[in-house]
C-alpha cells in the first residue's frame, strides 16, 4: 500500500487559502473514514471494535496541521485525522480494521491500537490512557538531548487528567523543559463518566500552574482555533519554551465505542453540540471568505467518496494472515 509522506508545515503561521481547503479536505476525508467504518461495523465486516471520530475532526486535524514532517505524534483513540494528515493511506486504516495483512498489524489486531508508523512520525498509542503520554516526553527528551529542532505532540483525555501519568509527565517535561504538546481533548465524558463526577475545577487547562507550564483553553470545534494554538504552542517548543497543556473543548457525539449506544447521555446535549459540528462551522467560515462554493465542496466531497470507495477495495483485496504466522514478530 502507498505510503506517503507527512505534508509539510505551512511557512507562515497564518494558513493560505490554499492550505485552509487542504485543512478542509482533511477534516471530510476523516469523517469519511470514520462513516465508512461504522458502517463496516454495522455490516458484520469489521471483527473486532472500532471508536468514533464523530465531532474531534477539528481537533485531530488542526494540531497535527501545525506540526512539522520532521515531528511524532502520539495519538489516542479519536484522532484518525492526525493519522491522514501525518501521511497515513485510508486503505491502510482500513486493512487494519478489517484485520487484514494490509494493515500495520499485519492482521494481529483488529482495531487502532498499535496503528502506528514511526517512517511517518506516528507512535501507536497505549489504550490505557494516559501511557501515550510518558512515551512522547521521552521522545521530545531525546530531541532535546540531541539538539534536534523537533516535537513530540501528545493527545489525552479528560479522564485521563487525574491519572498519575498525567500529572508525572507534566511534571517532568515542565523540569526538563521538554519540547512537548499536551492536548488534552475535553470531550465531556470518561466513558460514561461526565466531568462532573470526575474533578471539581471547571477547566482542565489550570492543572497546568501546578507545573508552572502554559495551559490554554481552546474551541476543540474551531479547527482554525485549534490550528492557531497548536501551532504557537509547537514554536514555543521548538524554540526551547519548553511544554505546552492545550485543553482543547468538544463533545464526544457517540458512544465510547460502536458497542457503546450511549444511552447516559441526555439528548439535549448532543442537539446543543450537533449545532456546533466542526465541519459545518468551518465550511461556513471558508464561505465567509468566499473560499467555498457549492461547486468546491462538490469536488472536495466527491474527491474523498472516490478515495474512500479505492481505499476499501484495497484493503478488502488484502488477505486475512496466514495463521502459521501466528509466532512472527512475537519475542516474549
Amino acid at each position: 500500500m502507498e505510503r506517503p509522506t507527512p505534508r509539510a508545515i505551512p511557512a507562515e503561521a497564518e494558513l493560505s487559502s490554499d492550505e485552509k481547503l487542504e485543512l478542509y479536505y482533511f477534516m471530510v476525508l476523516t469523517r469519511a473514514v470514520d462513516e465508512r467504518c461504522h458502517t463496516l461495523f454495522k455490516q458484520g465486516r469489521i471483527p473486532g471494535s472500532i471508536f468514533s471520530q464523530l465531532g474531534h475532526e477539528a481537533i485531530a486535524c488542526g494540531s497535527a496541521f501545525a506540526l512539522g514532517p520532521n515531528d511524532v505524534v502520539a495519538r489516542m483513540h479519536r484522532d484518525l485525522g492526525s493519522y491522514l494528515v501525518r501521511g497515513m493511506s485510508p486503505a491502510r486504516i482500513f486493512a487494519q480494521a478489517l484485520g487484514r495483512v494490509g494493515g500495520q498489524t499485519r492482521g494481529r489486531d483488529v482495531n487502532t491500537h498499535g496503528l502506528g508508523d514511526a517512517s511517518l512520525g506516528i507512535y501507536g498509542y497505549v489504550s490505557h490512557l494516559p501511557q501515550s503520554l510518558p512515551v512522547a516526553l521521552g521522545a521530545a527528551f531525546a530531541f532535546d538531548y540531541r539538539n534536534e529542532p523537533r516535537v513530540a505532540m501528545a493527545y489525552t483525555g479528560d479522564g485521563s487528567s487525574s491519572q498519575g501519568g498525567f500529572h508525572e509527565t507534566l511534571n517532568i517535561a515542565s523540569v526538563l523543559e521538554a519540547p512537548l504538546v499536551i492536548v488534552l481533548e475535553n470531550n465531556g465524558w470518561a466513558y460514561s463518566t461526565p466531568t462532573s463526577l470526575q474533578y471539581k475545577i471547571e477547566d482542565l487547562a489550570e492543572r497546568a500552574k501546578g507545573y508552572d507550564i502554559p495551559g490554554v483553553i481552546v474551541d476543540g470545534n474551531d479547527v482554525l482555533a485549534v490550528y492557531a494554538a497548536s501551532r504557537a504552542a509547537v514554536e514555543r517548543a521548538r524554540s526551547g519554551g519548553g511544554p505546552t497543556l492545550l485543553e482543547m473543548k468538544t463533545m464526544r457525539m457517540r458512544g465510547h465505542a460502536a458497542h457503546d449506544p450511549a444511552d447516559y447521555v441526555p439528548n439535549e446535549l448532543l442537539e446543543r453540540w450537533a449545532a456546533r459540528d466542526p465541519i459545518a462551522l468551518f465550511e461556513a467560515a471558508l464561505r465567509d471568505e468566499d473560499l467555498l462554493t457549492d461547486s468546491t465542496r462538490a469536488e472536495v466531497h466527491a474527491r474523498v467518496e472516490a478515495e474512500i470507495a479505492r481505499a476499501v477495495d484495497e484493503a478488502e483485496s488484502s488477505p486475512f494472515p496466514d495463521p502459521d504466522t501466528l509466532t512472527d514478530g512475537v519475542y516474549a
